[in-house]
């Protein structure tokens, strides 16, 4: 492989100075834009050799043919240059957000004769004002209701407006009362623009105050006898309470930010963005991408900004972020440009933003969840990325039954394995297993031991047949859970051995042959070394027709036995999704029978000691938070813990110093 690649620019030749460049391929065609404060640093890094570059970097490196740049005087303006080329250009490598939906906004044609109030999904009308997004259509419906009838304004389509207005007669919706405009015969121009501005001024102070006000004038009107104003007066009040009353207070009432919880992983990136006015939330908005290179957060933080705001959204005094993005200042700048006021960017370590941050963060991992949940469950999906895996691979046919493993622990104890079966892209959540390993030298040799064990059920069809009753194998290998009618059997029970289970009972009388179904492709989490592992075990099983391959969870890349060069899928792939899909399956599934094991190793230490029953240990752990913590602490320490005396907590202390207490983190 070539140290780096042919177009490298000669040394001196790119600028120190802040600037924009551009990776092209042979076609001229844009692959990727990139700012930077300083060109040669920036652009030294993917003049790197070749083998030190993030895998994705450097298939983006050697694509391209060629590197470009402009040199500008400073950096919002590089920022301004990016943006612009990134949506002329659209480049495949660069990260664009987009909605997951159209989200519904309320809107004032601000630029009209009579200015209209009403609910659209359309971006760029001109002059008009925007206010949301909101989450759903009837919730900013319904906040036009209620605001109309604090601020009798416009709301009918502006071909009834004309007709009105042309032959004198009020429109449809004037005469049923659902319309205010001077169409309406009620108010002239001059009246209905004032109303429009006093719409408007709420909408982005939203004052409270005006509560106070009109509650004042109502009793005011009352005292004079002008009860019509009254009776309005008090029905404005109503809607203005009703409207205060359909969001909650998160923070204080001159507070008016916008929050951005973020979420992501090597392929896929969610956002969730929470509109905050006069202390409210007001709005949310959400984003989910495929990533074609692994940015860190903080340059996904500059991209999802770049992208928010856009268009014609503006941005609050204050936007929320996880992390500040290298360029914080001249992203300041930009915003505050974009505003018409200074902005600041701050990053919330604690107190009401914070909370309110995590809450818009976990928000995002909900929908990044979904987002992988409903790409995984569409057929066509499913299929396409199994024909992507089988064309990768080489295989002879698609991976109908796919198994992974995965080895997990706790610094090098407690060391189980876990075994994950998917048919046609899908879980098969029966036929899933545990696998303890009593012994292992390191994870490549417990996959060695947990393939071997596996291995064995193919080579002996008996053995498989057996499984299917619940009997054990050779090494203590349970390989099939016990009737959900026999409690006494269950594997977890003291005493029992129980080497793998199945991640649900499985009744008997519907009970596949367990383990006697060979797969088409067996996956392991790791990369070269866990990979080798696994074909030694496939070599010496003498079981024939299975692939192999790894996937190495850093660079997300695929590894074949006996191949120096890995896989590499394409960044948004359905076929790498699905990989990862499984691998985290597994991860998941390992990691909660090790943490399983782990607690009921503890309660067993604890249980032994004479005198301390279920309740007085629940303390004890609660106090302690582990039983390492415990071991360390002195009777004195000990004998603090409600319920527990001198003298047990002596008998506590001499127990767990006389065994070796398992550690637990």
């Amino acid at each position: 492989m070539a140290s780096t690649v042919p177009y490298r620019p000669k040394a001196g030749e790119i600028p120190t100075s802040p600037g924009v460049y551009r990776f092209r391929d042979a076609e001229r065609r844009v692959l990727y834009v990139g700012k930077a404060k300083n060109l040669r640093a920036r652009l030294s890094n993917y003049f790197a050799p070749l083998h030190t570059l993030h895998e994705r970097t450097r298939r983006m490196v050697t694509t391209a043919a060629s590197v470009e740049w402009t040199v500008v005087r400073s950096d919002v303006e590089a920022l301004q240059l990016e943006i612009t080329w990134i949506n002329e250009w659209k480049p495949p490598f660069n990260v664009r957000f987009k909605d997951d939906k159209s989200y519904p906004y309320l809107v004032v044609t601000l630029a009209d004769e009579a200015p209209r109030a009403m609910v659209s999904r359309k971006r760029g009308i001109p002059g008009a004002r925007y206010f949301g997004p909101y989450p759903k259509v009837w919730a900013v419906s319904e906040t036009l209701e209620i605001l109309t009838k604090l601020f009798p304004i416009r709301t009918c389509k502006d071909s009834d407006y004309r007709r009105a207005m042309a032959s004198g007669k009020p429109c449809f919706a004037g005469q049923i009362g659902r319309c205010f405009g001077p169409c309406s015969g009620k108010v002239t121009i001059e009246e209905h623009r004032r109303n429009v501005d006093r719409f408007v001024a709420f909408m982005q102070n939203q004052d409270t105050a005006i509560l106070g006000d009109l509650e004042r004038e109502m009793r005011e009107a009352a005292a004079a006898q002008d009860y019509e104003t009254a009776a309005r007066r008090r029905d404005q009040l109503q809607a203005a309470r009703e409207f205060f009353e359909k969001s909650a207070m998160v923070l204080g009432e001159k507070v008016d930010l916008d929050v951005f919880g973020i979420d992501h992983d090597e392929l896929q990136a969610a956002v969730q963005m929470f509109a905050v006015r006069g202390g409210r939330v007001r709005g949310v908005r959400s984003w989910t991408v495929d990533k074609e290179l692994d940015v860190p957060l903080g340059e996904l933080v500059d991209v999802v900004l770049q992208n928010a705001y856009a268009d014609e959204l503006r941005p609050p005094g204050e936007v929320v972020v996880p992390v500040l993005p290298d360029d914080a200042e001249a992203v300041e700048a930009w915003l505050g440009e974009h505003a018409g006021r200074k902005v600041r960017l701050r990053a919330a370590q604690r107190g009401d933003k914070a909370a309110l941050l995590a809450t818009a963060e976990q928000n995002a991992k909900q929908n990044l969840m979904l987002y992988k949940t409903r790409r995984s469950a569409d057929f066509t999906t499913r299929s396409r990325a199994l024909e992507d895996i089988q064309e990768a691979l080489g295989m002879a046919d698609a991976p109908l039954r796919i198994e992974c493993y995965d080895v997990s622990h706790l610094s090098g104890t407690n060391i189980v394995a876990s075994m994950v079966v998917f048919e046609d892209g899908l879980p098969r959540k029966d036929e899933y297993r545990r696998f303890t390993i009593p012994n292992s030298s390191d994870d490549t040799d417990s996959i060695h031991q947990v393939l071997t064990r596996r291995l064995a059920y193919l080579r002996d069809p008996d053995r498989a047949e057996e499984s299917a009753s619940g009997a054990t194998g050779e090494q203590g290998l349970i390989v099939a859970g016990p009737p959900a009618s026999d409690p006494s059997a269950d594997p977890e029970a003291p005493g029992a051995s129980a080497d793998a289970e199945p991640e649900a009972p499985v009744v008997e009388s519907t009970r596949r042959k367990k383990f006697a179904y060979p797969p088409n492709l067996l996956v392991v989490d790791g990369g070269q070394p866990q990979v080798a592992a696994a074909a030694r075990a496939l070599r010496e099983s003498g079981v024939q027709g299975i692939f192999l391959c790894g996937i190495a969870k850093r660079l997300e890349e695929i590894w074949t036995p006996e191949s120096d060069y890995p896989v590499i899928l394409p960044r948004n792939s359905d076929a790498l999704f699905l990989f990862q899909r499984i691998r985290d399956e597994a991860h998941r599934f390992a990691i909660t029978h090790q943490r399983q094991r782990r607690k009921r190793d503890i309660s067993t230490v604890l249980a032994e000691i004479p005198g301390l029953g279920p309740a007085r240990v629940k303390e004890l752990l609660r106090h302690f938070g582990s039983v390492a913590r415990l071991k360390g602490a002195s009777p004195e320490e000990i004998a603090e813990v409600k319920g527990i005396g001198p003298v047990l907590a002596e008998t506590v202390h001499g127990h767990l110093q006389s065994v070796g207490a398992p550690a637990s983190r």
